[in-house]
């Protein structure tokens, strides 16, 4: 499979499915997203993204028992794919050299400016 790119919403979404594990189905992904980032989401963004996702082939999804309690209707519960985990331990990686090395990038920059 070939090297797919994440933006930062996908990220962020694909990291929510990734904790949420059993329980990552659309609404409650909404409802952790917004606690986390503090603000309001749309319902339509976060199904773009996992659509967009299952289509890269970072999640797979399937439907889930019906419940009483959503009037007989199906969550569709999503699940990340072992080609998920390893773009997010690079992109993880990627940062976090990032962040090592900003105090060296930062005094470079000075440095160059002077």
């Amino acid at each position: 499979m070939k090297k797919t790119k994440l933006g930062e919403f996908e990220e962020l979404v694909l990291l929510t499915v990734a904790a949420l594990q059993e329980e990552a189905y659309g609404v409650e992904i909404k409802r952790e997203l917004e606690r986390r980032l503090n603000e309001t989401l749309s319902v339509g963004s976060i199904q773009s993204a996992l659509k967009r996702m299952e289509e890269k082939g970072f999640l797979t999804s399937a439907f889930g028992e019906a419940t009483q309690v959503r009037g007989g209707k199906r969550k569709r519960i999503y699940s990340t794919t072992s080609h998920a985990h390893k773009v997010l331990r690079e992109m993880k990686d990627i940062r976090a050299g990032l962040w090592n090395d900003m105090p060296k990038l930062a005094f470079k920059l000075k440095a160059s400016i002077v």
